[in-house]
């Protein structure tokens, strides 16, 4: 019995340092291997990475679940694909230290803007680095969290080609880069229906002007922009169309994430007139780079350049205004 005893002990020990091997192998294999799962799994591990500049940071990825893709914020790079079983690979080089955010770009889910991680780089870089600035809506003193509703709303969709029609009769104020980012399209239509030189126009034809003038911040190639990084990063959540119903819009509404308690809400609207025409341009911009503050709507900031910011902007107000310069009735 004492035998047999000692004979299941040995074997015990046996399967314990076969364990412990095949454990320590694996954990050495997996070193220097950043790992991608689904959000609520973990995200991405290890979820900070270090480099230094003017040495290439080479990264070797592989899924632990779904497809998942790599990209670095602000960086002119293509994403790389993550597929679960395989070894991916990028290499990196930075000229200025700082942090950059690193993030998949493939949707998995409504927590999928959660897998983000950070390169801390370090060393002295080609330029100096940027200096913090205040965001544009804390230099204009806007408040983006609070309700924007238009008081005054278009009764047919505003026309930029009719607007240029009537460009003469526009003040240039009205055209200035400072008073596009500070004024909703709703406060413009009041000021220009204020203004006595242009009482002889219409409610309709005031709206015109109005569109013609965030047409002329507006440009066709910023619009195409937008639309790209539209489709790829928001009409998820927003819907294709901004409507506020994309594939995952009902996975945002009034759920409670365990992951910081917070409760998402419905994506917005772009559709959606009062909305919209009420909020100035550099809130829609200050929403995009910082987020929506546990909403569920996720901070841009890190991810897109400024002028990537300001495409977008003017993409969404494509949803309000026809920027074709086509004439129509």
């Amino acid at each position: 019995m004492r035998e047999k005893l000692a004979r299941w002990i040995v074997i015990l020990l046996l399967l314990v340092t076969v364990m412990g091997v095949a454990a320590a192998w694996k954990a050495r294999s997996d070193e220097g291997i950043l790992h991608a799962r689904l959000p609520e799994h973990g995200g991405w591990i290890p979820g900070d990475l270090r480099a230094t500049v003017g040495q290439p940071l080479t990264i070797r990825m592989t899924s632990d679940d779904v497809t998942h893709s790599f990209a670095v914020g602000q960086m002119d790079m293509q994403a790389v694909n993550i597929n679960p079983g395989e070894m991916s690979e990028v290499t990196l080089n930075f000229d200025r230290p700082g942090k950059y955010t690193f993030y998949c770009t493939r949707w998995c889910g409504a927590d999928h803007w959660r897998m983000r991680g950070t390169i801390e780089v370090s060393g002295a870089g080609m330029e100096e680095p940027v200096k913090y600035e205040p965001p544009l809506y804390l230099r204009l003193g806007l408040d983006i969290d609070a309700e924007h509703h238009a008081q005054f709303l278009p009764s047919q969709e505003p026309s930029a080609a009719r607007g240029a029609r009537l460009e003469h009769r526009l003040p240039q104020q009205y055209t200035s880069w400072e008073y596009y980012i500070s004024h909703s399209p709703s406060s413009a239509w009041q000021e220009l229906r204020n203004d006595r030189s242009l009482s002889d126009l219409s409610d309709a034809e005031l709206w015109d002007l109005a569109a013609y003038a965030w047409a002329q911040h507006s440009p066709p190639e910023a619009v195409q922009t937008g639309a790209g990084l539209y489709k790829e990063n928001c009409a998820a959540c927003h819907g294709e169309t901004g409507d506020g119903e994309g594939v995952f819009a009902n996975e945002l509404a009034g759920d409670t994430h365990a992951l910081d308690g917070h409760a998402t809400t419905t994506p917005t609207d772009f559709s959606d007139e009062e909305h919209m025409l009420g909020a100035a341009p550099a809130v829609l911009h200050g929403k995009i780079i910082r987020g929506g503050m546990g909403t569920g709507m996720p901070y841009w900031g890190p991810i897109f350049t400024d002028e990537q910011v300001w495409a977008l902007v003017s993409y969404l107000w494509t949803y309000q205004f026809n920027f074709s310069m086509e004439v129509t009735q």
